[in-house]
C-alpha cells in the first residue's frame, strides 16, 4: 500500500538550481495556507510570510547590496555586490518566513518559534506536493540588522529563512542521513 504523503516526506530534498516556471497565485496561496496549518499553542500566529516575485525580487537584491556596503566591514568586492544584487534571481518565487514571539503567558518563546520552523517547512513541502523544487536559506542577510530594517520588522521579529520556489532544474542528489541508531533512544530501556 503506497501513501503519497509519507513518500513525499522520505524523498524530500533542498534543490538549489531553480528556474521558470514558478508557482502561480493559486498554487502559491495553496502553498502559504498549507504554512500556516501548523502547530500554534494559544493561536499566535508567531510567524508571517513576505512574498518576493518578478521585479521586487531585483529592487530586493539592490537593497542587500547596499546594506552588505553599509554593514560589511572591508568594502565588498564589485562580484560580491553583483552577487548580491541578483540574490534572489536564482528563484521564481521567494517567500521570506518572518518570526514574531509575543509575551503572553502560556505560550512559551520557544513555542513560538517552533511553530515559525514548522510554518517554513510545510511551505517547503507544499511546493513539492505541488510539483516545484524549494531551497529554504538564510545566509547572512536574515541576520543583517540592515535588511531587517528595511524590510519594516518589528523589534519582536526575526527572518527564520527565505523559501526559494521554482521548477528544478537537476534533480538533487540525495544527502547523508543520519542513522536512526545515532539519534534514537528508547526511555526505560
Amino acid at each position: 500500500m503506497s501513501n503519497a504523503a509519507l513518500e513525499l516526506l522520505l524523498t524530500r530534498r533542498s534543490v538549489k538550481a531553480l528556474a521558470e516556471p514558478g508557482p502561480t497565485p493559486a498554487d502559491l496561496e495553496r502553498m502559504l495556507t498549507a504554512a500556516a496549518r501548523v502547530p500554534d499553542h494559544k493561536s499566535m500566529v508567531p510567524w508571517r510570510f513576505i512574498v518576493f516575485e518578478g521585479d521586487a525580487r531585483l529592487t530586493f537584491g539592490k537593497a542587500l547590496a547596499d546594506v552588505l556596503q553599509a554593514e560589511d566591514k572591508e568594502p565588498p568586492s564589485a562580484v560580491r555586490l553583483d552577487t548580491e544584487r541578483q540574490r534572489l534571481m536564482g528563484a521564481p518565487t521567494v517567500v521570506a518566513v518572518i518570526s514574531r514571539v509575543k509575551d503572553k503567558p502560556g505560550a512559551p518563546e520557544w513555542e513560538q518559534v517552533l511553530s515559525c520552523g514548522a510554518a517554513c517547512q510545510n511551505l517547503v513541502l507544499a511546493a513539492n506536493a505541488l510539483g516545484f523544487g524549494a531551497n529554504w536559506v538564510t545566509r547572512w542577510y536574515a541576520y543583517s540588522p540592515g535588511v531587517a530594517a528595511h524590510l519594516g520588522l518589528a523589534k519582536d521579529e526575526r527572518i527564520a529563512g527565505f523559501i526559494h520556489i521554482g521548477t528544478a532544474k537537476e534533480r538533487q542528489p540525495d544527502r547523508t542521513r543520519p542513522l536512526l541508531a545515532d539519534v534514537v533512544t528508547r526511555y526505560g530501556a
